[in-house]
């Protein structure tokens, strides 16, 4: 299942950008985050892959939704301009970023 963060679940499971100023990762496997506004029509379209994935790579994978209407620190504070925007996060690294809707199949490859 998908797990819906506020910027405090985001901040314990993501990263800390109020005690941390250097990019660490609080998670323990790779993460994607999709970050979406309830009236986006791309975003509604995005929502059932990534229940998909969610259920294919369960327990190897998070995967985040972030409201950008709701939570808007957030999305400022990751410069998000266009929704969906999808982040994938492993490690101490940001591996991948993109703006605007995929298929599924594009977003399993990455």
């Amino acid at each position: 299942m998908t797990e819906h963060l506020t910027k405090e679940t985001f901040l314990s499971k993501v990263f800390n950008y109020e005690k941390n100023k250097e990019w660490k990762f609080e998670g323990d496997k790779p993460c994607v985050i999709d970050f979406y506004a309830d009236w986006c029509g791309p975003c509604k379209m995005v929502a059932p892959v990534l229940e998909d994935l969610a259920k294919d790579f369960d327990g190897k994978l998070d995967i985040f939704k972030v409201n950008t209407e709701e939570e808007q620190e957030l999305a400022h504070h990751f410069q998000i301009r266009s929704i969906p925007t999808l982040m994938i996060f492993r490690e101490q690294i940001i591996i991948f970023s993109q703006p605007g809707a995929m298929p599924g199949s594009a977003l399993e490859e990455v």
